[in-house]
């Protein structure tokens, strides 16, 4: 079996994630795990129809899949791989394969995200488009998720202005999600990448967009959030983003439009406010020249190791639903106030919101 081969065996094993796949690779190389009698396997932790599965693989799904990488310019990044993007690889679970379409050296260079709604209105679509325009006159490579709105516009606005622009895919890249920007995703092939950890031909599915939302911002060096709802992907990669050391940006607006909503919240916890894009490059040169000179070379501080704000106010959010006017009375602070509090332990990954209430997570 070669090297690439035993990669996707292991990448197929159900209920193993990146994480998993690097706490395994500590006991070998992939060719080594795929050999391992199932005695050892076992005392690894794995089930035994992951052994199963590692064992007896699909041999006709890998052969497809080394098939597609031979294509012109579709490739399949390891782990590994020198060419595998060094940002990417810093972040807790880090991806164990890319599949790329398009030229994988994009993937090296500095990034700035934009994300946001996909009903953006026509001024949130058009921020997209100057902001991405302006970045790649920067050379920054613009990075979004291909999705409608401002993702969409932020893309458009890089390729119209000669820049180069990374779309991260919710689905396999030979399902192209929205079926709408199947010509966008072509252009962007011819002047940036295609990627996606999910197999080429596997259909979007509505899990798979929050994974695709941390590899958005694991590879760039800040995310800007234009327009977002109060619960929105965009926010889940504004989070993403503070978890993994990133810069996060947001564009304010009116109070009394609902999709500025989540913007004005992240800029209430701490989110620094977007008024240009000078705003954007006075946070993240330091991070830029790591990327630029290839100075990556132990792993980025990690937010999650720092003292969470609001110890009071998390000691009283349980781990069952504990509704919002419960923790103010709890905490005898005003509903305002812990709404904005708890949005900030939110975007920290110490609590989530649930049915009734919030809850507490591993984290918190």
């Amino acid at each position: 079996m070669s090297d690439l081969a035993s990669w996707l065996t292991l990448a197929d094993v159900p209920y193993i994630g990146g994480y998993r796949i690097s706490q395994l690779l500590q006991h070998g190389t992939p060719q080594q795990l795929c050999q391992m009698p199932a005695e050892q396997l076992m005392t690894l932790g794995l089930k035994s129809a992951q052994i199963s599965r590692i064992h007896q693989p699909r041999i006709q799904h890998i052969e497809r899949c080394l098939a597609w990488a031979e294509q012109p310019y579709q490739t399949i990044l390891t782990l590994d791989s020198p060419n595998y993007p060094p940002l990417l690889k810093e972040i807790t679970s880090a991806p164990p394969l890319l599949f790329v379409r398009g030229e994988p050296h994009w993937l090296h260079e500095p990034q700035l995200a934009i994300v946001g709604s996909r009903s953006a209105s026509i001024d949130g679509r058009e921020s997209a488009y100057e902001f991405a325009a302006s970045l790649v006159a920067a050379n920054y490579v613009v990075t979004s998720g291909l999705a409608l709105g401002v993702d969409g516009q932020a893309h458009y606005g890089a390729l119209k202005n000669g820049g180069a622009t990374i779309a991260v895919l919710g689905s396999g890249i030979d399902q192209i999600y929205p079926a709408r920007h199947r010509e966008l995703a072509s252009q962007i092939v011819e002047q940036g990448v295609l990627v996606s950890e999910f197999w080429p031909d596997e259909r979007p599915r509505p899990q798979n967009f929050p994974r695709r939302n941390r590899v958005i911002s694991g590879l760039s060096v800040g995310v800007l959030v234009i327009e977002a709802a109060e619960k929105s992907g965009s926010l889940i990669t504004a989070r993403y983003a503070l978890e993994q050391g990133r810069e996060v940006f947001a564009l304010p607006g009116s109070i009394n439009y609902p999709g500025s909503r989540g913007c004005n919240a992240l800029i209430k916890s701490g989110a620094k406010l977007v008024e240009s894009p000078v705003d954007i490059f006075d946070e993240v040169g330091v991070l830029t020249e790591c990327v630029k000179n290839n100075q990556l070379n132990s792993p980025l501080p990690q937010p999650e190791n720092e003292e969470l704000p609001f110890s009071m106010l998390l000691a009283n959010v349980g781990n069952e639903a504990t509704p919002v006017d419960v923790v103010a009375e709890r905490c005898k602070l005003p509903v305002h106030q812990v709404m904005m509090q708890l949005l900030e332990l939110e975007l920290c990954g110490a609590v989530r919101t649930v049915p009734g209430g919030y809850i507490k997570t591993r984290r918190g």
